[in-house]
């Protein structure tokens, strides 16, 4: 029955995509759109929930690691773009590395240093690292003492270490891992800001800081792994370097990686998740793009644990205008979910692309996908790469000229961003004109922090749960895939016009 429902929803959503359609408000049952009560959990992969169901996608000029990091705060996810010099693996994995730094439960590998080193050492490490405490520790992780910024101070760089840091006799310590609940309560009674973890042998198993248990309090949706530390992806390509890059990745502990090309039904995608699988195992693979049944189930069967849809329904993408290859957002998500058969309800996707307003955003929920990627919507916001430029505009009502502050929004496949990464792809063609570019660079105003805009998203995923009929966005696309005929609208011409045009 839900597969012949599926098919003519299928038919229903053909060659059309988000401004065809709306839904049909259903009897509410909540009695407020509060979103710290409303369950809005969501797969971004098979192994890995979100809080929230928005990813900021892998672009240069959205996702590095202070976007990633607001996004995971916020209870979503950021993809650190692949957009850096081949073989130059270390910015990448510096980014992924900051944002797994930002918040702990228990710090398990702390910056340490050596009680023989010098306080120059120390503070060009504590600079380099951007923190303000090194756990001094032996060569046999043995804990020694605790330095902080404030340890040196005004001190000769020649000075050792050993004579500046709080020494272990007047540390407070605890013996093997413990509750955060339990940590918190040993910091008030002994009044520190810092605990470190030991064995019985007095080797360092980690440190909790006071700061760490407060944001832990402080954000109780923020997407997190098992130590407490905040997630965050990463892209790769599937030539080149990549597997080179994965192997970089995941050793300073990213959560997922998404192999990324502009095509993923494709032999080159095959090889490298054949690749990929061979040499990783069982680590969490997203894989993408693409917009078909046929696609979707041929990622599926290389055994990726999600799957990205959508072939060039973004702002910052041509590919449509140069090829006039795609589909309709609307139809690739139908398509493809009703594509992966059994593995449906094993496999999310992530809907990449063509939201262009908030209420598009649960369509692509509500239509197939399991979360939504978002690149534009995060454009020129004060957490996004790249400078900030000043241009001259005309002001129509006043004709006078003032400066405002822009940065740039391109899209991966622009002339500027494959030039970035050329060889990545082990291109041997120099000529980007002739090489056929599938993507724009357009300047975006600066606008302040994404924060704000995330939780309004939030704010209107809610509302529309409320006027759904459901008490939780699982609850929605539940009762949606159940009778997608009592929700769903296509549009004339006026009536689009009466619903998205202002």
């Amino acid at each position: 029955m839900e597969s012949n429902l599926q098919r003519t929803l299928l038919e229903t959503v053909r060659g059309r995509t988000f401004d065809d359609f709306l839904f049909v408000p259903q009897l509410s049952v909540l009695e407020r759109r509060d979103p710290a009560t409303i369950d809005l959990r969501a797969l971004l992969s098979e192994h890995i929930t979100l809080q929230r169901p928005i990813v900021s996608a892998n672009m240069d000029t959205v996702t590095r690691a202070p976007m990633a990091v607001v996004q995971a705060e916020e209870g979503g996810i950021g993809i650190i773009d692949r957009g850096f010099r081949p073989g130059d693996l270390a910015p990448q994995v510096r980014e992924v590395e900051i944002v797994k730094r930002t918040q702990h439960g228990v710090i398990t590998d702390p910056y340490t240093i050596a009680p023989t080193a010098l306080v120059a050492d120390a503070a060009e490490a504590m600079g380099r690292l951007g923190v303000g405490t090194l756990v001094v520790a032996d060569g046999q992780r043995k804990l020694q003492g605790l330095l902080t910024e404030r340890d040196i101070r005004f001190v000769d760089g020649a000075t050792q270490v050993a004579t500046r840091m709080t020494p272990l006799d007047r540390l407070v310590l605890h013996e093997g891992m413990l509750p955060l609940d339990e940590a918190q309560r040993i910091m008030v009674e002994r009044k520190i800001k810092k605990l470190p973890v030991v064995d019985t042998d007095g080797r360092l198993l980690g440190l909790i800081t006071a700061k760490d248990i407060l944001k832990q309090r402080n954000l109780p949706f923020a997407t997190r792994d098992r130590h407490g530390r905040l997630r965050v992806g990463a892209a790769i390509g599937a030539k080149g370097d990549y597997l080179e890059r994965a192997a970089e990745l995941i050793a300073a502990g990213v959560d997922v990686i998404v192999i990324d090309i502009a095509h993923g039904h494709s032999v080159v995608m095959a090889q490298a998740l054949e690749a990929f699988r061979k040499r990783f195992g069982d680590v969490e693979l997203v894989a993408g793009n693409v917009a078909t049944a046929a696609g979707a189930r041929f990622l599926a069967e290389r055994g990726v644990n999600g799957i990205k849809v959508g072939i060039g329904p973004g702002g910052g993408c041509t590919t449509r205008l140069t090829t006039s290859f795609g589909v309709p957002q609307v139809q690739a998500l139908v398509e493809c979910r009703l594509g992966l058969g059994r593995d449906a309800d094993r496999i999310p996707i992530i809907a990449d692309g063509g939201v262009h307003r908030d209420g598009a955003l649960v369509q692509a929920l509500l239509f197939g996908g399991d979360t939504v990627m978002l690149g534009s919507a995060f454009a020129g916001t004060e957490e996004t790469p790249g400078d900030v430029v000043h241009k001259s505009v005309l002001l129509p009502e006043s004709q006078k000229v003032v400066k405002v502050p822009f940065k740039v929004l391109r899209g991966m496949a622009s002339i500027e961003a494959v030039k970035d990464r050329l060889d990545v792809e082990e291109a041997d063609v120099v000529d980007l004109q002739a090489m056929g570019a599938e993507g724009i660079e357009v300047s975006v105003p600066e606008r302040g922090s994404v924060r704000p805009i995330i939780r309004e998203m939030i704010k209107h995923v809610c509302s529309a749960i409320s006027y759904g009929g459901a008490a939780s966005l699982a609850e929605l696309k539940q009762r949606f895939s159940a009778d997608p005929a009592q929700y769903v609208v296509a549009l004339s011409i006026a009536a689009r016009r009466e619903s998205y045009e202002r």
